[in-house]
């Protein structure tokens, strides 16, 4: 009996005149990337973990939720320095390229920390308003982000989130008017560091709160047991990593629902079939680093 659910429908993620690109298309795509950082993080001894809806793939499916279009991966803080020198040294640079504002100060600083992109390709993300101003691939990428320790107590966390909410509307205007907020990137950078460092016996994690847009709508924070230690699972047949316990994080985070279910046949996908639609891509050019018109 398989241990995960089987889903054979094929889902569009573009439609061209000259060309249909499905999200499979683009999934092998980001494995490509996914199979070259698993490898230069364990030449590394650097423990990483799919992450959200990657780590539910890899829990109901044991792979991609079929119709996702990305990939997210976590790293604890500590190790956050050790992935950028370890991309800078053994990145193959040929085909792939990061972006993060250690390195490029034009990097949004609202968005995960970090993304590893596949060179000679083209995607360009929904949100308008976050768009990629760093030099160098427009690639398709996998996001990178750090969790670390945020305080116990609601209201200090909430305080130190509120302080980001605040600074996003001006960094995201002055961004968009081609003028870099640099004085205030700097600013979140630091508080989110600062608050992290500040709380490193609480027993809860969470992603850097200078990424402010899950507490509009989700709780982010998790028991430090459940995320850490990283624990190795099946990943389109190959041996990934992801939470310690991800069916308490997928809960939290999705609710009771959100992992499969056996009907007494089959395990059966809880998602109205409705929703199962990919939601990220904008533009995307599979063959070159070109928008495509």
């Amino acid at each position: 009996m398989k241990d995960y659910i089987i889903e054979k429908d094929e889902y569009v993620l573009k439609q061209y005149p000259d060309e249909t690109i499905y999200v499979r298309d683009l999934q092998l795509q980001i494995l490509e990337i996914m199979d070259e950082l698993d490898r230069v993080f364990r030449k590394n001894k650097i423990p990483y973990a799919l992450h959200a809806g990657s780590a539910l793939g890899a829990y109901n499916y044991h792979g991609f939720i079929p119709w996702d279009d990305d990939i997210d991966i976590l790293v604890a803080k500590k190790d956050y320095f050790k992935v950028i020198k370890a991309l800078k040294k053994d990145l193959n640079k040929k085909k792939f390229d990061f972006q993060c504002f250690e390195t490029d100060k034009k990097f949004n600083i609202l968005i995960p920390n970090m993304k590893i992109r596949k060179k000679d390709t083209y995607l360009e993300e929904v949100n308008v308003l976050l768009k990629n101003r760093c030099s160098g691939s427009n690639g398709v990428f996998i996001d990178l982000s750090w969790y670390g320790s945020v305080s116990e107590n609601k209201w200090v966390d909430e305080f130190y989130r509120t302080i980001v909410k605040l600074c996003m509307p001006f960094i995201i205007l002055l961004d968009n008017l081609h003028l870099n907020p640099l004085f205030l990137k700097k600013f979140v950078y630091w508080l989110a560091n600062t608050y992290e460092k500040r709380n490193q016996k609480s027993s809860l994690v969470s992603q850097t709160i200078a990424i402010p847009w899950e507490k509009f709508l989700k709780e982010p924070i998790f028991k430090k047991e459940d995320i850490f230690p990283f624990q190795d699972c099946e990943f389109e047949g190959r041996t990934f990593m992801t939470y310690h316990h991800p069916e308490k994080v997928l809960h939290k985070w999705y609710g009771e629902n959100c992992t499969k279910k056996w009907d007494g046949k089959k395990w059966v996908e809880t998602y109205p079939k409705e929703k199962r639609i990919p939601k990220h891509v904008r533009n995307i050019n599979l063959k070159s680093g070109n928008k495509r018109k």
